[in-house]
């Protein structure tokens, strides 16, 4: 997962993205997600959405791409800076999601969809840090990443059997039974 979405949240009536901090006893307790840091509480009559609850519409029926998906799509292509804004034309913004998610439903994703996309793929870019897969971390090279185990073939004549680093004179000798014969 690139961007750790599980904390963060839109609620309605207030622009911007928000951090979660706890429940509180009348709604909860969020942080805004810019500089500022400025904590508040989200009364429980506002709808707080979680963003990796939110998906955008394909167009299947049925089946949505969750926005964490759409995050990681924009990054491959994109990285952290957008080609469009919230404030693009709507040919722009259209295209733009195009790109990304051919295969989102025309008729049910509205431009202003797009735009909070937009807007809310900065913010979260600006102050969350990205996080590549496990597959886009590993190496690409069949190196080994340490010796452990590649050691490479020895002479046999060379070495004595056993341990390697044992040499025969310097082989402990064996220890005595602390036990008595009956």
């Amino acid at each position: 997962m690139p961007y750790d979405l599980k904390e963060l949240a839109a609620i309605s009536g207030q622009s911007g993205l928000y951090r979660l901090v706890r429940p509180a006893r009348h709604g909860v307790l969020v942080e805004t997600l810019d500089a500022k840091a400025t904590r508040s509480l989200a009364p429980a009559s506002n709808k707080v959405s979680l963003l990796s609850e939110i998906g955008i519409y394909a167009q299947d029926s049925d089946d949505t791409l969750p926005l964490t998906d759409v995050f990681e799509r924009i990054y491959q292509k994109y990285g952290a800076s957008l080609p469009v804004s919230g404030k693009s034309s709507e040919a722009e913004l259209t295209g733009f999601l195009a790109e990304v998610m051919p295969e989102y439903d025309r008729q049910r994703v509205y431009l202003s969809d797009i735009k909070k996309l937009t807007n809310w793929y900065t913010i979260v870019s600006q102050h969350l840090p990205y996080q590549p897969t496990q597959a886009e971390a590993a190496p690409a090279t069949d190196e080994p990443l340490s010796t452990g185990g590649v050691i490479g073939e020895a002479d046999p004549a060379a070495t004595p059997t056993g341990n390697p680093e044992v040499t025969q004179e310097k082989a402990p000798a064996a220890k005595k039974s602390a036990k008595k014969p009956d």
